[in-house]
């Protein structure tokens, strides 16, 4: 079908998410306009996989340090004391990201396998032996806050409470266009509570997380208060609620294609291949914004210096030209590098390890003792959120071996 006999091409990212057709323009978007302008909300987008990774790495001319959401309120030059260092350029991204990887190191991730097997089962043990449950209540909801909280060294009374306000943060309703009263409320919240936290381990130190960055240090310099404060706010914010939606969406696609998901009951060595799958198929995080800090040329198109300019990794995940038959759901598929999920470059996400780490030991352990499930369509809730896709509920009827 040509393009002059289709309707005008609209793309909304404050709709898109909460639909089951999860890209419902993003095919003709890659087609018909590579480079989108939306100048109601005034923001670019670019949506093919070859322009959004570039996009990631062009890290000087596509600045970060106006922030990285749509929200208005989370917009401008002070974004960094909501997003921490996602919302800063080099040299003083490098220098904040070097010292937090002092203490945020892949080695402190690896141990916690463990932990992360028992707190996993510890959850999904009770809820297999019902038959009956929401996968989202009562094991991806609770297993990456519990993880991070963890971590940093939140105790255990505490983090129920530290995943509702976690929720707040992100949650939007309908046609909500900037960061509510609710989700203000709630990070001040939880800024309060590591503020506490931060200042009770200058005191007393432990071997926690939070220690860990007090201690960081790189000739000298060290982490403010403050930026240690932003980073566990960041970690909160971005690490929970992304690993929940991997977790979640997973086991929907799993279910929407049951001959998939056979594949991995029968070989469970395979559950890497689902996790890879459903980060590039339906990825949690699905736009991530810039700010042009130059005049760009893209497709023959002029984006000016100072506008915001959306790569839409959601997008990207599906291009044909950078995987075949994108838009089917296929875990043993061949071509699996290249996502756009992490991002690419100076700002490729420092936590995939652990998003990674909690997404596989999770997934095999359900995989290990469930052989068929299915999922209760009426009960299914979806997020509300400007750039998350994923489950606010999931229930499942399950088939356990």
């Amino acid at each position: 079908m040509k393009a002059a006999s289709l309707e005008p091409l609209t793309f909304d990212p404050y709709d898109y998410g909460f639909h089951d057709d999860p890209y419902p323009t993003y095919e003709r978007l890659r087609a018909e306009a590579p480079l989108y302008h939306n100048a109601e909300l005034d923001f670019w987008a670019l949506s093919r996989h070859a322009d959004v990774v570039a996009g990631f790495r062009d890290s000087a001319r596509l600045s970060s340090a106006n922030g990285v959401s749509l929200d208005p309120a989370a917009w401008g030059p002070h974004a960094h004391r909501v997003m921490s260092f996602l919302a800063m350029d080099d040299p003083r991204h490098l220098r904040m990201r070097k010292l937090v990887y002092k203490g945020f190191t892949p080695r402190r991730v690896a141990e916690m396998a463990d932990r992360i097997t028992e707190l996993t089962l510890s959850y999904l043990e009770p809820a297999l032996a019902r038959g009956t449950f929401d996968w989202i209540d009562e094991v991806a909801g609770k297993l990456p806050m519990d993880v991070i909280s963890e971590l940093m060294g939140v105790p255990e009374a505490d983090r129920a409470e530290i995943r509702r306000l976690a929720d707040l943060v992100v949650h939007r309703e309908d046609g909500v266009l900037d960061i509510p009263m609710a989700a203000a409320q709630a990070s001040i919240r939880l800024i309060t509570y590591y503020s506490d936290m931060v200042a009770a381990r200058r005191g007393s130190p432990t071997a926690d997380l939070t220690s860990a960055l007090l201690d960081a240090e790189i000739d000298g310099d060290t982490l403010s208060d403050e930026e240690i404060i932003g980073f566990l706010f960041l970690m909160v914010v971005a690490g929970n609620e992304t690993t929940t939606k991997l977790l979640g969406n997973a086991l929907y696609w799993g279910a929407r294609n049951p001959g998939e998901y056979a594949k991995v009951a029968a070989a469970t060595d395979l559950v890497p291949d689902w996790v890879e799958e459903t980060l590039r198929y339906d990825t949690s995080s699905q736009i991530i914004a810039r700010t042009a800090a130059v005049d760009l040329e893209y497709h023959g198109r002029t984006v000016p210096a100072g506008a915001k300019v959306l790569l839409l990794i959601g997008s990207a995940n599906r291009d044909s030209l950078a995987f075949a038959d994108g838009d089917t759901y296929r875990i043993d598929r061949a071509d699996t590098g290249g996502l756009a999920s992490f991002g690419a470059g100076v700002h490729f996400c420092l936590g995939a390890h652990l998003a990674r780490l909690e997404a596989n030991i999770a997934l095999r352990a359900f995989a290990t003792r469930v052989r068929a499930y299915d999922v209760v369509d009426s009960g299914i809730v979806r997020v509300h959120s400007t750039n998350v896709r994923g489950f606010a509920a999931l229930p499942l009827v399950v088939e356990v071996r």
